[in-house]
């Protein structure tokens, strides 16, 4: 491309200035939310994160008379492969301006090294799986993502479709507000179900945090191995996303569902803690304990980021109780509560989102996953 270089990362001072692009990218008015630059460095970390143990993958930077201009992951996750039997190549931690060559020639690097390595279709973006941060935005850009969901500038797409990349499958995010679910005839409803099918629940203890996330990874890989896009974790990285969880989570909203005394489902409900990420901007600092303060004291919303059931009990009714519940512990005042996000969901799982309809949601972001055969 003329003028434009795209290198791969070599070292330490590559490496810094492939972390630090956005915020040369994104306006600080934005809804960009900043990560915390440890927390991206410890995920790219080839030697620390687990993830690596099974995928490889080149980092690239695309320079403009030597000003970095943007930046691509190409990856190839060997699991997903295997468990798919297919030749996947991904791209992923993309950003760029708003400059159509620079996409081009990081996105025909990131091709080079997947067609390399035996890959016959890419798919993107995945930071670094669907198990992550996954998805390009393409509606609700005047909403701010909640935890560990992604955001970016309305031309991303357009820069990643004029790079031959169509449409491969839609994700969604529903909004609940404080009025919008039907909390009494859920409550009676769910009362129902719990009495005729011998229902209960219990919440994680943080105590034996490492068993129950282990019982997490059960429910979850038996509630979604079908569904499109889903990678089983290992158990390593199931206990990195459980430290990294349990800094911030509520066990109130870490529950599971018995049928009898056989775990039937799991429920993770997040506090989004972007609005405290964004005033961080990417280091804590020595003032990160006031932010913090000033955080705790103002209403935030959630995310559900996983309601799991194993197939033998979805007709019992179990996600009723499980958002019954949710309801009735966010409307506790001392939890704050302003919204619940559901997300994300496939476009075409019409179960789930005919539920979330059921309760109140309304879809108000979409994100797209971009596929190119090579």
């Amino acid at each position: 491309m003329a003028g434009i270089e795209v290198t791969p990362v070599a070292d330490a001072k590559d490496l810094r200035a492939f972390i630090d692009l956005p915020w040369s990218i994104y306006p600080r008015s934005s809804n960009w939310v900043p990560p915390l630059r440890s927390e991206v460095r410890h995920l790219l970390d080839t030697e620390k994160h687990p993830f690596w143990k099974f995928s490889e993958r080149q980092l690239f930077l695309a320079r403009r008379a030597g000003r970095v201009v943007g930046r691509i992951a190409a990856i190839v996750d060997r699991n997903y492969n295997r468990f798919h039997d297919e030749q996947m190549g991904i791209w992923g931690f993309f950003e760029c301006f708003d400059d159509r060559e620079a996409a081009q020639a990081l996105l025909e690097a990131a091709e080079k090294y997947a067609r390399e390595r035996g890959m016959k279709f890419m798919r993107g973006p995945m930071n670094p799986s669907t198990n992550y941060e996954v998805g390009m935005l393409i509606e609700g850009f005047e909403h701010p993502p909640v935890v560990m969901m992604p955001w970016n500038l309305p031309y991303y797409p357009a820069l990643a479709e004029g790079c031959g990349y169509a449409k491969e499958k839609d994700l969604q995010s529903l909004f609940i507000g404080p009025h919008d679910f039907p909390a009494e005839r859920t409550e009676r409803l769910a009362k129902v179900i719990v009495k005729r099918n011998n229902i209960s629940m219990r919440c994680a203890v943080k105590k034996n945090f490492d068993s129950e996330m282990a019982l997490i990874k059960e429910i979850y890989h038996a509630s979604w191995e079908r569904n499109w896009g889903f990678v089983p974790m290992t158990d390593e990285e199931i206990d990195e996303m459980g430290r990294s969880m349990l800094r911030f989570a509520d066990l109130d909203l870490i529950f599971f569902i018995y049928h009898g005394d056989q775990p039937a489902g799991v429920s993770v409900v997040l506090p989004d803690i972007n609005p405290i990420l964004k005033l961080f901007n990417g280091r804590i600092g020595p003032i990160g304990l006031l932010k913090l303060l000033l955080f705790g004291r103002r209403k935030h919303g959630w995310r559900g980021t996983v309601f799991g059931f194993k197939e033998q009990y979805r007709k019992l009714g179990l996600p009723l109780v499980a958002f019954d519940y949710c309801n009735r512990v966010l409307r506790d005042p001392k939890k704050r509560s302003s919204f619940l996000e559901l997300g994300w969901n496939l476009e075409d799982n019409r179960d789930i989102n005919q539920f979330g309809f059921d309760v109140g949601g309304k879809v108000y972001k979409r994100y797209r996953l971009y596929r190119k055969e090579l």
